[in-house]
């Protein structure tokens, strides 16, 4: 039994560049809160958190960039090729995680919760949760999504590899392994599967909600079976500019989901929709010609927004294509300010932004609570 009472909790770790985060998203999908618990980390020693000066206690003010807060890469670049330092890190980061999750489990209304941690099986985290799931990709993989995904060197790629521990001796003690080297189908049928032994009796897609007053404009929120349908949508509302397939959707799941804006069953605009370290981000947007801006506008914010609360969300962003950017008073009345990367002030805001921001889109700024995790008081 975990050691939050009413919660099931699956601990989900795996090596670097083995798909933890896709088979996270996915659970999630099938409703489980997720906690980034690496992403915490992160938020741990940003300048202001009380890891931040433990840490330039530990390594010293030179892995500090011009900004004042710690260069990531300066830091990896030692730990990651001194085990010592790696865990004299760890010593100051892992109790603040630990903190973090604790916090962020008690406040969710979800009762399975996953969590994803890198170091999980070295930490404390391991003793309270219900299920251990492991993620596998062989090392030829590894190396490859490095390479693509982090613009590491080959030698840097191995180099992480080797700090961690052997994948087999995580694979010996997982109740769940999740083979993470096909398409993304072959990844969500064996989640799938390994959820429904322990959840027999869950849903698989979203509940049907009661049918909307006629004419009005509801949003709901899609599932995998609903791929060929959004593909399509796309490929029409982009006026073919964007040749969308059904694997690409799916494919596209594996980083988000997706909200359907409806009108007497019709499907007239939709949204790529995410919430990734305590911050929700809005793109992809597309809408059917002709439908009011603001009436859509105002529908999806109000979804986004709900359930990003419920998600314990600091902060909603969205981005917005030139088509739809500049009206301004419309955004405002729904709250949201026009916003630079440099005005977001905190380090994990700044972050989000500028891993989600598509190219030629406006950023809109919405604040959902004051109380930040790892903030110290």
């Amino acid at each position: 039994m975990s050691a939050w009472p009413g919660k099931y909790v699956i601990g989900l770790t795996g090596n670097i560049a083995t798909g933890k985060s896709i088979v996270r998203r996915m659970l999630e999908h099938l409703g489980a809160y997720g906690i980034d618990a690496d992403a915490l980390g992160n938020r741990a020693i940003a300048k202001g958190a009380p890891g931040y000066q433990p840490v330039l206690d530990t390594f010293g003010t030179w892995i500090l960039g011009s900004d004042g807060q710690i260069d990531r890469t300066r830091l990896a670049r030692i730990v990651f090729a001194d085990r010592d330092a790696l865990k004299r890190l760890e010593a100051v980061v892992h109790p603040l995680v630990g903190q973090g999750v604790d916090l962020l489990v008690r406040r969710s209304r979800q009762k399975v919760i996953v969590v994803e941690a890198i170091k999980l099986l070295e930490s404390e985290l391991r003793s309270k949760c219900d299920t251990v799931w492991v993620t596998y990709a062989p090392q030829n993989l590894q190396i490859s999504r490095l390479k693509s995904k982090r613009n590491l060197s080959e030698t840097a790629a191995r180099q992480r590899i080797a700090a961690q521990s052997p994948q087999e001796e995580k694979i010996g003690v997982a109740d769940v392994v999740i083979r993470n080297d096909g398409t993304f189908e072959d990844t969500w049928q064996q989640v799938i599967a390994a959820w429904q032994k322990i959840f027999p009796a869950a849903r698989l897609e979203p509940v049907e909600e009661k049918k909307a007053a006629k004419g009005r404009l509801v949003v709901r929120r899609a599932g995998p079976r609903q791929a060929e349908e959004i593909a399509a949508f796309i490929s029409r509302a982009s006026k073919g500019a964007l040749d969308v397939r059904r694997e690409d959707v799916m494919e596209a799941f594996g980083d988000k989901a997706f909200l359907l804006l409806k009108r007497d069953g019709r499907l007239m605009g939709l949204a790529g929709w995410q919430v990734e370290n305590l911050v929700a981000r809005t793109d992809d947007i597309f809408f059917e010609s002709g439908l009011p801006f603001d009436e859509a506008m105002q529908a999806l914010t109000l979804e986004v927004e709900r359930t990003s609360r419920e998600l314990q969300c600091e902060i909603s962003l969205l981005f917005l294509p030139g088509g739809f950017a500049r009206q301004d008073e419309i955004l405002n009345n729904l709250g949201y300010q026009e916003r630079s990367l440099q005005s977001l002030k905190v380090a994990a805001w700044q972050e989000a932004a500028s891993e989600s921001m598509p190219p030629g889109s406006v950023m809109y700024f919405k604040q959902l609570r004051k109380d930040r995790v790892l903030r110290p008081v």
